[in-house]
């Protein structure tokens, strides 16, 4: 990941807002609450959580990413941005714990996936830790790539094409895994796709 993204952390900002469609209606979605702790799972430059923070200070914001690299250019934003309640840490989305990776007594009440699932071999594993360190009642939200099946095909051939040169993957057995989990009651799934399936947004609701 470190080699990556390298040199691609200083321009990643100004070339992922062109094709990563439904970030800033995730936010949006989210209805962060006063004195909530947030999460989100492969931060990346904390563009997101720079929008939360601000948005809302009197809520608390933490993120993860795999890249230390990146967090050196995440850093920089945070303290540039000025927000004082972010903080960032180097781990894994399958692996970080909210105690020993964060201090936290208390788990997250909401935890965030921004185009990081596709991104996350061990995505299984991610979802079911970021459940684990979630409050009962608590939201795990995803957007991310969907399967484009309504979009012509030489544009779904050619998406995919490109994507797969950054390491970017829809896996077909994620939407059947997460309906998995609503029907073996441990969450309650709403699943929204966004312009014609190029993306999706799911929202799970920790039972």
């Amino acid at each position: 990941m470190d080699r990556m993204y390298r040199m691609q952390r200083y321009f990643y900002d100004l070339t992922r807002k062109y094709y990563l469609l439904g970030r800033d209606q995730l936010l949006d979605d989210m209805n962060v609450q006063p004195g909530e702790r947030v999460l989100e799972a492969g931060c990346g430059t904390a563009r997101n959580l720079i929008i939360l923070a601000r948005r809302h200070p009197d809520s608390h914001f933490y993120g993860l990413d795999a890249s230390a690299a990146m967090l050196e250019t995440a850093q920089a934003k945070v303290d540039a941005a000025g927000v004082k309640n972010t903080v960032l840490k180097t781990a894994l989305a399958d692996d970080f714990k909210h105690d020993e990776t964060f201090g936290l007594t208390d788990k997250f009440d909401k935890i965030f996936f921004s185009y990081s699932i596709s991104m996350i071999p061990p995505w299984r594993e991610s979802i079911e830790n970021a459940l684990a360190n979630l409050k009962p009642g608590g939201y795990v939200f995803i957007v991310d790539f969907y399967d484009q099946r309504d979009l012509p095909a030489p544009f779904r051939r050619f998406l995919k094409w490109w994507l797969s040169k950054f390491h970017v993957k829809f896996w077909p057995e994620l939407m059947p895994y997460l309906e998995s989990l609503d029907s073996n009651s441990a969450a309650r799934l709403t699943v929204s796709p966004l312009f014609r399936r190029y993306s999706f947004i799911a929202r799970i609701e920790k039972n």
